[in-house]
């Protein structure tokens, strides 16, 4: 029988400045398909069920503590003194822990969960390493510190690029930070870290090289995709995350049974749900809380947050879908039309150019060119209910909170602003002016005017 696995904890380095990123929000809560770049990593490491999490911070901690609520706790590191130094802070948070600690990177959001299983099966190998550093090989090396290891496995040194020889930069297996360690080793190999190197600062890799010298073993894992470890330290490699992920869910949407006509033109948030053949149009965005049934087709240029779409939708081209929206079986949205807090009924269409705002549209119903619900008074929103079968003609205004009954007809034009029975017919307009010969007489009149100013 396997043993169970000891507790976890995660420590996230999060105190950088972000200089590059210039900008007033925090590197980390930068988002990536809508989400930001720490949520992404505690969400993979969310699936080790940890016990304690800490994220260590020095600028713009609050915005961490805000984001972050109870989730984890925060220690800080001010001033920074390195990587070595950032861990320690986490030290007094994990007090009277006993279990395994994953040493992670708020700027490094896309280590998935079973590389992090990896290095902790490692971490409880035969041999008991007493580190185990997650390692890969870039096309480039760039400034990465290198890792030193035999064939199998076995780390012999540590070394930052800066202090590294033109032998041991020749190494292509390159350092991502990431490590496991025992909690009751963590600690005390870090009080013996010193800052004697070219940047005056506690490195974390040094404790590699502490436990080496100790006679212990000290091991390497390699993943086998650099993307996974690639940190996000500007906006232009925040854009360039975006692009990866995007790429990688566009080739899962496809796999999974939605046909996306252009796929590098569809933009998909975190949590975007497709079912199977779900056709997407070109230039269709999905914001978060999105969810999309089976025979769906998305038209393009639409945009798509917090909404629902079951069995046999059709939307656009260029519909907008905001939060709270429903649309059930069947129904239809054509071209320029806006839903907001909107359910439309099964089989229910607005096919052009209206606004359905804090409505509830019955199964069937006819949502007429340029209908709006005047759902706002200046102060409250109100709601607008229109029952099944209703026809609603163009141009029309639905001031809220009205009711419109089954089966009910709303003329074109109408401004309604009492509720309409069933299968009543509700006109509102003004009367119309009849002046024959008026129109005639007023362009004589404005032509001789205008000859004259000529001569």
């Amino acid at each position: 029988m396997t043993p169970p696995a000891p507790p976890l904890a995660i420590v996230v380095l999060a105190a950088g400045k972000g200089t590059r990123m210039k900008s007033d929000q925090h590197k980390v809560l930068h988002p990536i398909a809508g989400r930001p770049m720490l949520e992404h990593l505690l969400a993979s490491a969310a699936e080790l069920a940890p016990e304690r999490q800490v994220v260590v911070a020095g600028h713009g901690r609050e915005q961490l503590e805000k984001a972050l609520g109870d989730r984890a706790l925060i220690a800080v590191q001010e001033p920074q003194h390195g990587t070595g130094h950032a861990v320690q802070q986490a030290e007094s948070a994990l007090a009277g822990f006993a279990g395994d600690v994953l040493i992670l990177y708020g700027d490094v959001p896309f280590v998935t969960a079973a590389t992090m299983r990896t290095m902790l099966d490692r971490l409880h190998g035969e041999d008991a390493p007493a580190v185990v550093v997650l390692a890969f090989e870039p096309a480039d090396p760039l400034q990465y510190g290198r890792v030193i290891a035999t064939d199998d496995g076995r780390i012999t040194k540590m070394v930052e690029h800066k202090d590294a020889s033109a032998a041991e930069r020749a190494c292509r297996l390159c350092n991502s930070g990431l490590m496991a360690v025992r909690s009751d080793e963590l600690f005390a190999l870090l009080a013996r870290v010193g800052n004697d190197n070219s940047q005056g600062e506690y490195y974390l890799v040094d404790i590699v090289n502490i436990a080496n010298a100790d006679g212990r073993t000290c091991a390497v894992v390699v993943t086998a995709d650099a993307d996974e470890v690639a940190g996000i330290n500007s906006r232009a490699e925040l854009a360039e995350a975006e692009a990866r992920w995007q790429q990688r869910r566009r080739r899962r949407a496809m796999d999974e049974g939605a046909s996306l006509i252009a796929p590098e033109t569809v933009w998909f948030s975190w949590d975007t749900q497709l079912g199977r053949d779900v056709v997407v149009e070109p230039n269709v965005v999905f914001g978060p809380g999105v969810s999309v049934a089976d025979h769906v087709t998305i038209h393009a240029f639409s945009h798509l947050q917090g909404a629902r779409l079951e069995t046999g939708v059709e939307i656009g081209p260029y519909a907008r879908l905001r939060p709270g929206t429903v649309l059930e079986e069947g129904s239809k949205v054509g071209n320029f039309v806006e839903m907001k807090q909107a359910v439309l009924g099964k089989g229910a269409k607005a096919n052009h150019l209206s606004y359905l705002g804090d409505a509830e549209i019955g199964a069937g119903a006819n949502i007429g060119a340029g209908t709006i619900t005047c759902n706002y008074d200046g102060y409250f929103k109100h709601k607008t209910v229109i029952g099944e079968r209703a026809f609603i003609g163009s141009n029309s205004a639905l001031i809220a909170p009205v009711r419109i009954g089954a089966d009910a007809i709303v003329a074109a034009g109408s401004a309604v602003s009492r509720d309409v029975a069933d299968g009543e017919l509700r006109l509102v307009r003004a009367e119309q002016l009849i002046k024959p010969g008026w129109a005639d007489r007023f362009h004589d009149a404005m032509k001789k005017k205008k000859a004259e100013k000529k001569g």
